[in-house]
């Protein structure tokens, strides 16, 4: 039996990580037993109980509690404290997701112990390297052993950075989940209009720069051919009150929502206005058009597709967009088909 140590800090990559949990201890747990670490990067006061029982996540075996802090700071406690989980452990494989801090820490720590790395979400670039987020992705290839990518784009950057060996695309296994948690919901859970625009707004490069957030809220009050659903983070809502903006009647803002309600809203709407990388291919597969508030997307092949759309933070752009939203004809399965999670066990399995 192969031991994998699988870690994960933010509240989505427990959700991505519960795919394989749940393959692991319902159809290979002759085959691999997984030891789940939190380094607790992201303190969520919504992961409660609740939260992993109504998700059918199973919680941590190790809670690190490394908190918020520096990006330096933080990566430094979580690679000294992953790296006496290693020791103990004694595990086959390291498993980590996307490109959080806790992602880099992981695949750091156990490539020092000479413990092979698992990077599922593997080979996405933004080519910013200003974002945090890519400067971890990289590194996370680089000493990765295995790399499942979710894309035929993600295998093409792998191997424009010399990364040929150990890389496989099997699909994306946030379709694997958003599958699984859509055949959950079998009731209203909102009262929401025939047709409306779903929006969320949070990433720190629109809430915190006063001209970008002015320039998107005026976008949104100005354009009032859809009314709109805006699930408000906490963050943004506190940048708002600072700069003096706020949204008109047909912008109806709502409390932030769990994953379930998020699915809901993302399947029962018209259009999705984001700045969020997970929305953008929620939307995609979801067969939604998205408009999408950022200068670069990891999601080259959404908007290479049509039915996604990069407006920045431009007023008119934004406004042109969403007075003229279409629904492209063709719909290609650029995620795969839902089975990622399978695909990467049995590729461990006969590993």
């Amino acid at each position: 039996m192969k031991k994998i140590v699988t870690i994960v800090g933010a509240r989505p990559q427990f959700v991505k990580a519960a795919v394989i949990s749940r393959l692991i201890s319902r159809e290979y747990k002759d085959q691999f037993q997984e030891v789940l670490v939190h380094t607790g990067q992201h303190y969520d006061e919504n992961m409660s109980d609740v939260f992993f029982r109504e998700m059918r996540i199973p919680e941590p075996d190790i809670n690190l509690e490394i908190g918020s802090g520096s990006h330096g700071k933080m990566t430094g406690q979580m690679l000294e404290k992953i790296e006496e989980v290693l020791l103990h452990e004694k595990p086959d494989f390291m498993m980590v997701y996307g490109d959080t801090n806790s992602t880099i820490a992981g695949a750091l720590a156990a490539s020092k112990l000479h413990i092979p790395v698992i990077h599922i979400e593997a080979g996405l670039r933004s080519f910013n390297m200003k974002m945090p987020e890519e400067q971890n992705r990289i590194l996370t290839d680089h000493i990765s052993s295995f790399l499942f990518c979710p894309t035929d784009t993600a295998v093409e950057n792998l191997g424009k950075e010399g990364i040929n060996q150990g890389v496989y695309r099997t699909g994306d296994i946030m379709l694997d989940a958003s599958l699984f948690y859509r055949s959950l919901i079998n009731e209203e859970l909102f009262d929401v209009p025939e047709k409306y625009m779903l929006i969320t707004l949070h990433r720190a490069e629109n809430t915190d720069d006063r001209e970008r957030l002015t320039s998107i809220v005026n976008a949104l009050n100005r354009s009032s051919k859809l009314k709109g659903i805006l699930p408000l983070h906490p963050r943004t809502r506190k940048m708002l009150a600072l700069y003096g903006l706020s949204f008109e009647d047909h912008i109806q803002v709502i409390d932030p929502v769990g994953y379930f309600q998020m699915l809901y809203l993302e399947e029962k709407c018209s259009c999705i206005v984001t700045d969020s990388g997970g929305v953008q291919k929620e939307a995609y597969f979801f067969k939604k058009p998205c408009i999408t508030m950022r200068d670069q997307t990891e999601w080259v092949e959404t908007v290479e597709s049509g039915w996604n759309t990069l407006v920045g933070a431009n007023e008119t752009k934004i406004i042109e967009k969403l007075e003229n939203i279409d629904v492209p004809e063709s719909y290609t399965d650029l995620y795969g088909s839902g089975t990622a999670g399978r695909d990467i066990l049995e590729i461990l399995r006969r590993y």
